[in-house]
């Protein structure tokens, strides 16, 4: 095996001999790409269209031994290093230029302790993988709502869905997880081993370690549960979003309620005339007795006179995939996102004037319902620290040419600006897109400099960089 040119993690070109690359190539169980090989070109791609880079090395990981092997390569050679998990975060933090990709995509292993309420998943799961085996028992815990997503990129950077105000973020579930540090050895962080780290990786990305088990606490769910979709027309927006609001102010822990403003996609119960045109989704669930959730759905109904609806007992697991169609890889996507207390009438107007102005078929504005269990939590239980929000908004910016990137990302970029003044400052870390690096501290929150301190001991040459990257303590 002939020598490779890689990138360092200061960015200079160094050169990896003959001899090192045999080494680690014969020391896998997994594979190891170089450009040209078979697979490479499937293997640097990720879920957002607009991330292009070239590894020069990817180990497509088999198992612990090869995480623990390419982590101890790249450290000891300073090669910058890309962790990818399911490879969904907008930002594209799963692949680096020139450098090193450590590949757990094939690492999907989820097992499920039926008595214990507990699932261990190895880190290239994702929420599908999860909600699949879990739900054979009825059993479920806050995840994201596009069965897609990567279990490991959600659960650091907090995590939420519909079973958030039930069950709190998906870090106030995790009990334990394994990670490899930078110094290439295996440790078991959990409340009572390591808690430092175990606080920091809780919220704080993936700056500190590559997790190679996440152990989750599970809860009773479904297999069936109330939910649905209730779809206004645009015009109407103004009203049914102050009833919203004004919904989600007596709505019961168990009753998630979203709001989505977007071009109507060709659903089967929308009539064909009203597909293309603006409209107001309201997306809920109900993880408790669907009888006691039927009460929302009325209160829903009546907010105005919709288009149409599709609401009923339905699987957990397939409504967890609803939105899957409208998130399918390849297409080009940014995003700007907001945490917010309270959704003020300016900030209602502003959307819906930015979802009348939508620069493709492909964007959306939504607004997650949080405030339940999660913000009862206390902000620095976990590094995730935003424990006083109540909306995230998340302008979701997503078309298919190329050609278009400059005038939809500027729709994004103006939406986020002039929504701004009605939010926190906080930030979800798993929304940010790669350009907003001066958004960090906020998105760390209080507990920054505590993280910062975690980093010096666990990562103190900063060899996990590619994040919403936290630099070491001085």
């Amino acid at each position: 095996m002939s020598s490779v040119d890689v990138v360092s993690t200061k960015g200079e070109k160094a050169t990896i001999g003959d001899a090192a690359m045999e080494e680690l190539a014969g020391g896998l169980r997994g594979t190891l790409l170089r450009p040209g090989a078979e697979g490479y070109e499937e293997a640097r791609q990720v879920w957002n269209a607009m991330i292009d880079r070239r590894p020069a090395l990817i180990v497509r990981c088999a198992g612990v031994a090869d995480v623990i092997r390419s982590v101890r390569f790249a450290g000891e050679r300073g090669i910058q290093l890309a962790i990818r998990g399911a490879g969904h975060n907008i930002a594209g933090h799963a692949v680096c230029e020139g450098g090193l990709v450590i590949d757990l995509s094939r690492m999907r292993s989820v097992r499920i302790d039926v008595e214990g309420r507990r699932a261990h998943v190895e880190p290239g799961a994702t929420l599908g993988d999860l909600d699949h085996e879990a739900q054979a028992f009825g059993l479920a815990t806050p995840v994201g709502i596009n069965s897609t997503t990567g279990i490991s990129g959600l659960t650091l950077g907090g995590g939420f869905g519909w079973l958030s105000r039930k069950h709190g973020m998906t870090v106030d579930n995790l009990v334990a997880a394994d990670l490899v540090t930078a110094d290439g050895k295996l440790v078991t962080a959990s409340a009572d081993s390591e808690p430092d780290l175990f606080w920091a990786i809780r919220g704080g990305g993936g700056n500190f370690g590559v997790v190679t088990r996440f152990e989750l606490q599970l809860h009773p769910v479904g297999p069936e549960v109330l939910c649905g979709l209730v779809v206004y027309p645009l015009e109407q927006g103004k009203q049914v979003l102050s009833r919203y609001r004004e919904l989600t102010e007596k709505l019961p822990d168990e009753t998630s309620v979203w709001a989505v403003m977007r071009q109507a996609p060709p659903l089967p119960f929308l009539p064909e005339e009203v597909h293309g045109k603006g409209v107001v989704v309201f997306a809920f669930l109900h993880a408790g007795d669907p009888k006691a959730g039927q009460r929302t759905v009325d209160a829903v109904r009546g907010f105005g006179k919709p288009y149409g609806e599709h609401v009923g007992v339905m699987p957990y697991a397939a409504f967890q995939q609803a939105f899957d169609p409208l998130l399918t890889p390849g297409a080009r996507n940014y995003w700007k996102s907001h945490n917010f207390a309270a959704l003020s009438d300016e900030a209602l107007e502003i959307m819906l004037e930015y979802a009348g102005t939508l620069p493709s078929p492909q964007c959306e504005i939504f607004v997650a319902l949080l405030g339940g269990a999660d913000s009862r939590v206390a902000p620095d239980a976990t590094a995730y620290a935003h424990r006083d929000t109540r909306f995230v908004l998340n302008v979701h910016g997503r078309w298919s040419d190329a050609a278009d990137d400059a005038r939809c990302v500027s729709w994004a970029r103006e939406f986020f600006e002039r929504t701004a003044p009605h939010a926190t400052g906080g930030a979800y870390v798993n929304f940010l897109t790669e350009d907003e690096t001066r958004r960090t501290r906020a998105v760390y929150g209080p507990g920054y400099e505590r993280l910062a301190r975690i980093k010096k001991r666990y990562d103190p040459t900063n060899l996990f960089s590619r994040n919403q990257n936290i630099a070491p303590a001085d």
